[in-house]
Protein backbone atom coordinates (compact mmCIF):
# COMPACT_ATOMS: atom_id res chain seq x y z
CA UNK A 1 0.00 0.00 0.00
CA UNK A 2 2.88 2.84 0.79
CA UNK A 3 4.41 1.84 -2.84
CA UNK A 4 1.11 2.82 -4.19
CA UNK A 5 1.81 6.46 -2.76
CA UNK A 6 5.20 6.81 -4.27
CA UNK A 7 4.53 7.56 -8.28
CA UNK A 8 3.74 11.08 -8.80
CA UNK A 9 0.82 12.89 -10.05
CA UNK A 10 1.43 13.19 -14.14
CA UNK A 11 1.83 16.78 -15.12
CA UNK A 12 -0.72 18.28 -17.64
CA UNK A 13 1.40 19.48 -20.74
CA UNK A 14 -1.08 22.69 -21.31
CA UNK A 15 -0.65 22.79 -25.23
CA UNK A 16 -3.08 22.30 -27.68
CA UNK A 17 -2.46 20.15 -31.31
CA UNK A 18 -3.69 22.52 -33.91
CA UNK A 19 -5.81 20.63 -36.78
CA UNK A 20 -3.48 21.60 -39.78
CA UNK A 21 -1.11 24.25 -40.59
CA UNK A 22 -2.12 28.03 -41.22
CA UNK A 23 0.67 28.21 -44.45
CA UNK A 24 0.05 24.94 -45.71
CA UNK A 25 -3.26 26.12 -47.33
CA UNK A 26 -1.48 28.32 -49.75
CA UNK A 27 0.81 25.14 -50.88
CA UNK A 28 -0.52 22.57 -53.38
CA UNK A 29 -0.55 19.32 -51.69
CA UNK A 30 2.64 16.95 -51.42
CA UNK A 31 3.84 13.59 -50.54
CA UNK A 32 5.86 13.19 -47.15
CA UNK A 33 9.62 13.45 -47.73
CA UNK A 34 11.33 10.04 -47.91
CA UNK A 35 13.86 9.05 -45.74
CA UNK A 36 16.49 10.34 -48.31
CA UNK A 37 15.09 13.31 -49.36
CA UNK A 38 18.15 15.04 -49.69
CA UNK A 39 17.95 13.31 -53.76
CA UNK A 40 15.39 15.45 -54.24
CA UNK A 41 17.64 18.20 -55.41
CA UNK A 42 18.77 16.43 -58.04
CA UNK A 43 22.85 16.38 -57.27
CA UNK A 44 24.42 13.16 -57.54
CA UNK A 45 27.26 15.66 -55.82
CA UNK A 46 25.39 16.51 -52.84
CA UNK A 47 24.36 12.84 -52.09
CA UNK A 48 27.33 11.70 -52.34
CA UNK A 49 29.06 14.05 -49.46
CA UNK A 50 25.97 13.62 -47.34
CA UNK A 51 26.46 10.01 -47.44
CA UNK A 52 29.83 10.19 -46.90
CA UNK A 53 28.83 13.07 -43.77
CA UNK A 54 26.91 9.87 -42.44
CA UNK A 55 30.17 8.08 -42.27
CA UNK A 56 32.68 10.49 -41.27
CA UNK A 57 30.77 13.25 -39.49
CA UNK A 58 32.87 14.28 -35.62
CA UNK A 59 29.49 15.51 -34.53
CA UNK A 60 27.42 12.12 -35.36
CA UNK A 61 31.07 10.03 -34.08
CA UNK A 62 30.34 11.72 -30.45
CA UNK A 63 26.64 11.44 -30.58
CA UNK A 64 26.92 7.60 -31.33
CA UNK A 65 29.58 7.62 -28.67
CA UNK A 66 27.31 9.34 -26.19
CA UNK A 67 24.96 6.40 -27.02
CA UNK A 68 27.93 4.03 -25.50
CA UNK A 69 28.01 5.84 -22.83
CA UNK A 70 24.42 5.89 -21.94
CA UNK A 71 23.71 2.29 -22.34
CA UNK A 72 26.42 1.50 -20.38
CA UNK A 73 25.11 3.85 -17.83
CA UNK A 74 21.46 1.83 -17.98
CA UNK A 75 23.76 -1.20 -17.69
CA UNK A 76 24.84 -0.04 -14.06
CA UNK A 77 22.02 1.28 -13.02
CA UNK A 78 20.14 -1.62 -13.89
CA UNK A 79 23.08 -3.79 -11.49
CA UNK A 80 21.04 -3.56 -8.46
CA UNK A 81 18.02 -5.10 -9.33
CA UNK A 82 19.70 -8.48 -9.62
CA UNK A 83 21.45 -10.63 -6.90
CA UNK A 84 25.53 -9.58 -5.81
CA UNK A 85 27.01 -12.72 -6.04
CA UNK A 86 30.82 -12.93 -4.80
CA UNK A 87 33.70 -15.71 -4.76
CA UNK A 88 36.41 -14.90 -1.51
CA UNK A 89 38.64 -17.50 -1.97
CA UNK A 90 41.95 -17.35 1.10
CA UNK A 91 45.18 -19.18 2.03
CA UNK A 92 46.89 -18.41 4.72
CA UNK A 93 50.02 -19.88 6.75
CA UNK A 94 50.93 -18.60 9.92
CA UNK A 95 54.25 -19.25 11.62
CA UNK A 96 54.62 -18.08 15.17
CA UNK A 97 58.47 -17.09 16.36
CA UNK A 98 60.83 -19.54 18.34
CA UNK A 99 62.41 -16.86 20.49
CA UNK A 100 60.77 -15.88 23.75
CA UNK A 101 60.88 -17.50 27.07
CA UNK A 102 59.56 -20.91 27.83
CA UNK A 103 61.78 -22.31 25.60
CA UNK A 104 59.59 -23.70 23.26
CA UNK A 105 59.67 -23.86 19.42
CA UNK A 106 57.65 -21.75 16.72
CA UNK A 107 54.40 -23.15 15.53
CA UNK A 108 52.49 -23.19 12.35
CA UNK A 109 49.07 -22.93 11.24
CA UNK A 110 47.20 -22.91 7.97
CA UNK A 111 43.76 -21.91 7.39
CA UNK A 112 42.04 -22.42 4.03
CA UNK A 113 38.50 -20.82 2.92
CA UNK A 114 36.79 -20.83 -0.10
CA UNK A 115 33.27 -18.96 0.25
CA UNK A 116 30.34 -17.63 -1.89
CA UNK A 117 28.65 -14.37 -0.78
CA UNK A 118 25.73 -12.81 -1.98
CA UNK A 119 23.78 -9.79 -1.35
CA UNK A 120 20.45 -8.57 -2.63
CA UNK A 121 17.98 -5.58 -1.95
CA UNK A 122 14.71 -6.10 -2.18
CA UNK A 123 12.93 -3.29 -4.16
CA UNK A 124 9.63 -3.19 -2.53
CA UNK A 125 9.22 0.53 -2.88
CA UNK A 126 10.49 0.67 -6.16
CA UNK A 127 13.30 2.77 -5.87
CA UNK A 128 16.20 0.91 -8.41
CA UNK A 129 13.43 0.37 -10.69
CA UNK A 130 12.62 3.83 -11.39
CA UNK A 131 16.53 4.36 -11.20
CA UNK A 132 16.87 1.70 -13.77
CA UNK A 133 14.36 3.19 -15.81
CA UNK A 134 15.62 6.50 -15.97
CA UNK A 135 19.27 5.62 -17.08
CA UNK A 136 17.54 3.67 -19.81
CA UNK A 137 15.11 7.28 -21.23
CA UNK A 138 18.22 8.46 -21.01
CA UNK A 139 20.03 6.44 -23.42
CA UNK A 140 16.56 6.71 -25.66
CA UNK A 141 17.30 10.42 -25.32
CA UNK A 142 21.08 9.79 -26.35
CA UNK A 143 19.83 7.88 -29.49
CA UNK A 144 17.47 10.97 -30.63
CA UNK A 145 20.12 13.42 -29.95
CA UNK A 146 21.66 11.50 -32.63
CA UNK A 147 18.98 11.51 -34.79
CA UNK A 148 19.02 15.53 -34.34
CA UNK A 149 22.51 15.87 -35.18
CA UNK A 150 22.82 13.67 -37.82
CA UNK A 151 19.61 15.90 -39.04
CA UNK A 152 21.39 19.06 -38.54
CA UNK A 153 24.60 17.74 -40.17
CA UNK A 154 22.85 17.25 -43.42
CA UNK A 155 21.05 20.20 -43.14
CA UNK A 156 24.53 21.65 -42.78
CA UNK A 157 25.79 19.37 -45.93
CA UNK A 158 22.96 20.87 -47.85
CA UNK A 159 23.38 24.54 -46.71
CA UNK A 160 27.43 24.84 -47.76
CA UNK A 161 26.96 22.65 -50.82
CA UNK A 162 24.60 25.55 -51.91
CA UNK A 163 26.54 28.19 -50.99
CA UNK A 164 28.82 26.57 -53.29
CA UNK A 165 26.83 26.45 -56.39
CA UNK A 166 25.29 30.02 -55.78
CA UNK A 167 29.00 31.60 -55.48
CA UNK A 168 29.68 30.05 -58.38
CA UNK A 169 26.56 31.11 -60.26
CA UNK A 170 27.83 34.66 -58.95
CA UNK A 171 31.30 34.19 -60.18
CA UNK A 172 30.06 33.26 -63.55
CA UNK A 173 27.89 35.78 -63.69
CA UNK A 174 30.22 38.75 -62.68
CA UNK A 175 32.89 37.36 -65.15
CA UNK A 176 29.46 38.17 -67.74
CA UNK A 177 28.83 41.41 -66.52
CA UNK A 178 32.45 42.63 -66.51
CA UNK A 179 32.94 41.51 -70.56
CA UNK A 180 29.57 43.41 -71.05
CA UNK A 181 30.64 46.52 -68.95
CA UNK A 182 33.92 46.16 -70.91
CA UNK A 183 32.31 46.10 -73.93
CA UNK A 184 30.41 49.37 -73.26
CA UNK A 185 33.66 50.93 -72.10
CA UNK A 186 35.00 50.46 -75.42
CA UNK A 187 32.07 51.88 -77.36
CA UNK A 188 32.03 54.70 -75.02
CA UNK A 189 35.93 54.83 -75.53
CA UNK A 190 35.25 55.22 -79.58
CA UNK A 191 32.81 57.86 -79.36
CA UNK A 192 34.78 59.88 -76.82
CA UNK A 193 37.53 59.82 -79.35
CA UNK A 194 35.19 60.71 -82.17
CA UNK A 195 33.68 64.25 -80.03
CA UNK A 196 30.73 62.45 -78.95
CA UNK A 197 31.64 61.19 -75.31
CA UNK A 198 33.00 63.16 -72.34
CA UNK A 199 35.84 62.08 -70.35
CA UNK A 200 32.98 61.90 -67.36
CA UNK A 201 31.14 59.67 -69.24
CA UNK A 202 34.19 57.35 -69.63
CA UNK A 203 35.26 57.80 -66.55
CA UNK A 204 31.82 56.59 -64.91
CA UNK A 205 31.98 53.44 -66.87
CA UNK A 206 35.40 52.68 -65.70
CA UNK A 207 34.53 53.12 -62.55
CA UNK A 208 31.46 50.82 -62.50
CA UNK A 209 34.14 47.82 -64.75
CA UNK A 210 36.10 48.61 -61.42
CA UNK A 211 33.15 48.15 -58.65
CA UNK A 212 32.13 44.75 -60.73
CA UNK A 213 35.85 43.29 -60.65
CA UNK A 214 35.86 44.67 -57.06
CA UNK A 215 32.93 42.19 -56.43
CA UNK A 216 34.73 39.49 -57.41
CA UNK A 217 37.00 38.49 -54.47
CA UNK A 218 34.63 38.91 -52.04
CA UNK A 219 32.36 36.26 -54.05
CA UNK A 220 35.54 33.63 -53.93
CA UNK A 221 36.50 34.27 -50.78
CA UNK A 222 32.58 33.07 -49.76
CA UNK A 223 33.32 29.79 -52.33
CA UNK A 224 36.33 28.86 -50.70
CA UNK A 225 35.45 29.40 -46.88
CA UNK A 226 31.75 27.14 -47.69
CA UNK A 227 34.17 24.45 -49.74
CA UNK A 228 36.12 24.45 -46.06
CA UNK A 229 33.43 23.55 -44.36
CA UNK A 230 31.60 21.35 -46.08
CA UNK A 231 35.64 19.64 -45.63
CA UNK A 232 34.86 19.70 -41.97
CA UNK A 233 31.59 18.27 -42.26
CA UNK A 234 32.70 15.27 -43.97
CA UNK A 235 35.69 14.94 -41.72
CA UNK A 236 38.60 16.11 -43.89
CA UNK A 237 41.00 18.48 -44.27
CA UNK A 238 40.41 21.15 -46.70
CA UNK A 239 43.22 19.98 -48.84
CA UNK A 240 41.73 16.38 -49.63
CA UNK A 241 38.44 17.68 -50.78
CA UNK A 242 37.58 18.99 -53.81
CA UNK A 243 33.67 20.32 -54.59
CA UNK A 244 32.99 20.40 -58.85
CA UNK A 245 29.53 21.88 -57.98
CA UNK A 246 26.87 22.06 -60.22
CA UNK A 247 24.11 24.23 -62.35
CA UNK A 248 23.13 26.40 -59.81
CA UNK A 249 19.93 26.79 -61.53
CA UNK A 250 19.76 23.13 -62.38
CA UNK A 251 19.41 22.48 -58.60
CA UNK A 252 16.00 20.48 -58.41
CA UNK A 253 13.03 22.33 -56.34
CA UNK A 254 10.96 19.28 -54.37
CA UNK A 255 7.53 20.39 -53.29
CA UNK A 256 7.37 18.98 -49.37
CA UNK A 257 4.06 18.17 -47.69
CA UNK A 258 4.07 19.23 -44.02
CA UNK A 259 2.00 16.57 -43.46
CA UNK A 260 -0.32 17.11 -39.82
CA UNK A 261 0.86 18.78 -36.79
CA UNK A 262 0.03 15.74 -34.77
CA UNK A 263 2.51 13.50 -36.57
CA UNK A 264 5.60 15.98 -35.88
CA UNK A 265 5.57 14.73 -32.07
CA UNK A 266 6.76 11.30 -33.17
CA UNK A 267 9.05 12.99 -36.25
CA UNK A 268 10.75 15.40 -34.81
CA UNK A 269 13.98 13.81 -33.14
CA UNK A 270 14.04 16.79 -30.67
CA UNK A 271 11.07 16.70 -29.30
CA UNK A 272 11.49 13.04 -28.85
CA UNK A 273 14.51 13.47 -26.94
CA UNK A 274 12.92 16.17 -24.69
CA UNK A 275 9.70 13.21 -24.04
CA UNK A 276 12.55 10.95 -23.44
CA UNK A 277 13.91 13.57 -20.97
CA UNK A 278 10.95 14.35 -19.43
CA UNK A 279 10.17 10.81 -18.42
CA UNK A 280 13.71 10.05 -16.89
CA UNK A 281 13.15 13.16 -14.84
CA UNK A 282 9.73 11.31 -13.80
CA UNK A 283 11.50 8.46 -12.71
CA UNK A 284 14.03 10.20 -10.95
CA UNK A 285 11.47 11.77 -8.56
CA UNK A 286 10.02 8.36 -8.24
CA UNK A 287 13.20 7.15 -7.22
CA UNK A 288 13.49 10.49 -4.38
CA UNK A 289 10.43 9.37 -3.39
CA UNK A 290 11.16 5.80 -2.57
CA UNK A 291 14.16 7.13 -1.06
CA UNK A 292 12.00 7.80 2.35
CA UNK A 293 11.00 4.08 2.38
CA UNK A 294 12.38 1.52 4.29
CA UNK A 295 15.72 -0.42 2.34
CA UNK A 296 15.99 -4.43 2.95
CA UNK A 297 18.43 -6.65 2.15
CA UNK A 298 19.51 -9.74 2.07
CA UNK A 299 22.76 -11.41 2.60
CA UNK A 300 24.17 -14.80 2.61
CA UNK A 301 27.50 -16.97 2.53
CA UNK A 302 28.21 -20.48 1.85
CA UNK A 303 31.80 -22.06 2.59
CA UNK A 304 33.96 -24.39 3.66
CA UNK A 305 36.87 -23.40 6.05
CA UNK A 306 39.59 -25.81 7.30
CA UNK A 307 43.42 -25.78 8.01
CA UNK A 308 44.26 -28.87 6.31
CA UNK A 309 43.13 -29.21 2.56
CA UNK A 310 42.37 -32.92 2.95
CA UNK A 311 39.54 -32.01 5.00
CA UNK A 312 38.44 -29.14 2.77
CA UNK A 313 35.83 -30.68 0.96
CA UNK A 314 34.27 -32.57 4.43
CA UNK A 315 30.48 -31.86 5.40
CA UNK A 316 32.56 -30.54 8.80
CA UNK A 317 33.82 -27.72 7.38
CA UNK A 318 31.09 -26.29 5.88
CA UNK A 319 29.62 -23.08 7.07
CA UNK A 320 27.12 -20.79 5.95
CA UNK A 321 25.41 -17.07 6.84
CA UNK A 322 21.89 -15.86 6.16
CA UNK A 323 21.14 -12.32 7.11
CA UNK A 324 18.51 -9.58 6.70
CA UNK A 325 18.72 -5.82 7.43
CA UNK A 326 16.61 -3.15 6.99
CA UNK A 327 17.32 0.29 6.91
CA UNK A 328 14.87 3.66 7.89
CA UNK A 329 15.91 7.18 7.46
CA UNK A 330 15.16 8.86 11.01
CA UNK A 331 17.43 12.45 10.38
CA UNK A 332 20.03 12.82 7.80
CA UNK A 333 20.05 16.71 7.55
CA UNK A 334 17.31 17.12 4.61
CA UNK A 335 18.95 15.30 2.89
CA UNK A 336 16.40 13.09 1.41
CA UNK A 337 14.28 16.43 0.96
CA UNK A 338 16.61 18.44 -0.56
CA UNK A 339 17.20 15.40 -3.44
CA UNK A 340 13.37 15.19 -3.89
CA UNK A 341 12.94 19.20 -4.46
CA UNK A 342 16.23 19.37 -6.39
CA UNK A 343 14.20 16.10 -8.86
CA UNK A 344 11.19 18.51 -8.88
CA UNK A 345 12.81 21.38 -9.88
CA UNK A 346 14.39 19.07 -12.92
CA UNK A 347 11.15 17.75 -13.91
CA UNK A 348 9.27 20.48 -14.28
CA UNK A 349 12.52 22.31 -16.24
CA UNK A 350 12.11 19.34 -18.37
CA UNK A 351 8.29 19.48 -18.67
CA UNK A 352 8.55 23.37 -19.93
CA UNK A 353 11.01 22.35 -22.50
CA UNK A 354 9.32 19.75 -23.66
CA UNK A 355 6.59 22.26 -24.20
CA UNK A 356 9.02 24.29 -25.63
CA UNK A 357 10.15 21.67 -28.28
CA UNK A 358 7.04 21.06 -29.20
CA UNK A 359 5.77 24.74 -29.92
CA UNK A 360 9.12 25.21 -31.50
CA UNK A 361 8.39 22.57 -33.68
CA UNK A 362 5.07 23.61 -35.01
CA UNK A 363 7.04 27.22 -35.31
CA UNK A 364 9.54 25.90 -37.67
CA UNK A 365 7.00 24.41 -39.60
CA UNK A 366 4.95 27.69 -40.01
CA UNK A 367 7.89 29.26 -40.83
CA UNK A 368 9.34 27.32 -43.13
CA UNK A 369 5.86 26.89 -45.20
CA UNK A 370 5.59 31.18 -45.40
CA UNK A 371 9.45 31.35 -46.48
CA UNK A 372 8.84 29.15 -49.30
CA UNK A 373 5.15 30.87 -50.14
CA UNK A 374 6.97 34.47 -50.27
CA UNK A 375 10.15 33.08 -51.58
CA UNK A 376 9.04 31.51 -54.76
CA UNK A 377 6.98 34.59 -55.05
CA UNK A 378 10.05 36.42 -54.70
CA UNK A 379 11.75 34.86 -57.04
CA UNK A 380 8.94 35.07 -60.14
CA UNK A 381 8.97 38.74 -59.74
CA UNK A 382 12.56 38.70 -59.63
CA UNK A 383 12.93 36.44 -63.21
CA UNK A 384 11.02 39.34 -64.22
CA UNK A 385 12.76 42.47 -63.18
CA UNK A 386 16.37 40.90 -65.18
CA UNK A 387 14.27 40.14 -68.23
CA UNK A 388 12.75 43.36 -68.46
CA UNK A 389 16.49 44.98 -67.08
CA UNK A 390 18.57 42.31 -69.70
CA UNK A 391 15.47 43.51 -72.56
CA UNK A 392 16.78 47.27 -71.53
CA UNK A 393 20.33 46.95 -71.46
CA UNK A 394 20.16 45.48 -75.09
CA UNK A 395 17.94 48.05 -76.62
CA UNK A 396 20.12 50.68 -74.94
CA UNK A 397 23.87 48.44 -75.86
CA UNK A 398 22.38 48.80 -79.94
CA UNK A 399 21.57 52.55 -79.19
CA UNK A 400 24.77 53.57 -77.67
CA UNK A 401 26.35 51.78 -81.47
CA UNK A 402 24.07 53.85 -83.28
CA UNK A 403 24.87 57.08 -81.37
CA UNK A 404 21.32 57.75 -80.12
CA UNK A 405 20.84 56.74 -76.76
CA UNK A 406 22.11 59.17 -73.35
CA UNK A 407 25.10 57.70 -71.89
CA UNK A 408 23.84 58.56 -68.40
CA UNK A 409 20.71 56.68 -69.07
CA UNK A 410 22.58 53.56 -70.15
CA UNK A 411 24.88 53.57 -66.98
CA UNK A 412 21.86 53.38 -65.22
CA UNK A 413 20.25 50.32 -66.85
CA UNK A 414 23.58 48.79 -66.38
CA UNK A 415 23.90 48.89 -62.82
CA UNK A 416 19.71 47.91 -62.98
CA UNK A 417 20.28 44.83 -64.45
CA UNK A 418 23.60 43.72 -62.86
CA UNK A 419 21.85 44.17 -59.35
CA UNK A 420 18.85 42.63 -60.45
CA UNK A 421 21.20 39.41 -61.25
CA UNK A 422 22.36 39.14 -58.07
CA UNK A 423 19.05 39.83 -56.60
CA UNK A 424 17.85 36.84 -58.63
CA UNK A 425 20.65 34.43 -57.12
CA UNK A 426 19.45 35.77 -53.64
CA UNK A 427 15.79 34.62 -54.43
CA UNK A 428 16.42 31.48 -55.47
CA UNK A 429 18.96 30.56 -52.95
CA UNK A 430 16.46 32.03 -50.45
CA UNK A 431 14.14 29.20 -51.65
CA UNK A 432 16.17 26.40 -51.83
CA UNK A 433 16.86 27.25 -48.06
CA UNK A 434 13.17 27.71 -47.24
CA UNK A 435 13.05 24.04 -48.87
CA UNK A 436 15.56 22.88 -47.00
CA UNK A 437 14.38 24.72 -43.29
CA UNK A 438 11.09 22.55 -43.99
CA UNK A 439 12.79 18.91 -44.07
CA UNK A 440 14.62 19.99 -41.40
CA UNK A 441 11.24 21.56 -39.24
CA UNK A 442 8.94 18.25 -40.10
CA UNK A 443 12.03 15.99 -38.91
CA UNK A 444 13.52 14.81 -42.17
CA UNK A 445 12.67 11.73 -43.85
CA UNK A 446 9.19 9.96 -42.70
CA UNK A 447 8.84 6.42 -41.95
CA UNK A 448 5.92 4.31 -43.23
CA UNK A 449 2.37 4.53 -41.51
CA UNK A 450 1.47 1.52 -39.15
CA UNK A 451 -1.11 0.16 -41.96
CA UNK A 452 2.35 0.37 -44.53
CA UNK A 453 4.99 -1.30 -41.59
CA UNK A 454 2.04 -4.27 -41.27
CA UNK A 455 1.59 -4.75 -44.41
CA UNK A 456 5.52 -4.71 -44.97
CA UNK A 457 5.25 -7.18 -41.93
CA UNK A 458 3.10 -9.55 -43.75
CA UNK A 459 5.20 -9.67 -47.09
CA UNK A 460 8.34 -10.50 -45.33
CA UNK A 461 6.71 -13.06 -43.64
CA UNK A 462 5.21 -14.42 -46.51
CA UNK A 463 8.40 -14.47 -48.26
CA UNK A 464 9.98 -16.62 -45.51
CA UNK A 465 7.22 -19.19 -44.96
CA UNK A 466 7.88 -19.32 -48.76
CA UNK A 467 11.14 -19.74 -48.56
CA UNK A 468 10.92 -22.53 -45.84
CA UNK A 469 8.56 -24.41 -47.68
CA UNK A 470 11.01 -24.40 -51.12
CA UNK A 471 14.20 -25.71 -48.92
Amino acid sequence: MLSGCITSEPIELGINIPSAYRAASKLPPASPPPLDWWRNFGSGELTKLIEEAHRANFDIAAAVARIIQADAQAKIAGAPLLPSVELDASATRTRSSQVGGGGGGGSESASLRPALSASYELDVWGKNRALSRAAQQNAVAARYDRDTVNLSTIVSVATAYFLVASSQERLRLQRRNVESADRVLTLIKQRFEAGTASALEVAQQETLVAQLRATIPPIELVLGQSIATLALLVGRAPAFLTVNGTSFYGLGLPRVGAGMPSSLLTQRPDIQFAQALLAAGDANVEAAHAAFYPSIKLTGEYGVASSALKNLFTPQAIFYQIASSLTQPIFDGWLLEGQLEQAKGRQLELVNLYRKAIVSGFVDVEKALIAITTTAEAERLQKQVVETSQRAFNIGETRLREGTVDLVSLLVIQQALFQAQNSLIDARLGRLQAILSLYQAVGGGWMPGASERRQVARIDDTRRSNSVRSR
